[in-house]
């Protein structure tokens, strides 16, 4: 594999943090609402960002 720069490390930690931000957020959501189906659609949403997550931690391997 190609050695990255600083400048894309610097780039991937950023869309790491952002990635485990939106995480965050929509597990609380889903913890806060009654809605059955919005509760269904949040921890969709995070195990969609979960994914983008790991698909960024696999690019600094």
């Amino acid at each position: 594999m190609a050695q990255i720069t600083c400048k894309e490390l610097s780039s991937l930690s950023d869309l790491l943090g952002a990635e485990q931000l939106v995480i965050s957020k929509y597990q609380d959501y889903a913890c806060r609402t009654s809605d059955a189906t919005l509760k269904t659609k949040y921890e969709q949403m995070a195990q969609k960002h979960q994914q983008h997550m790991e698909t960024l931690y696999t690019q600094l391997k």
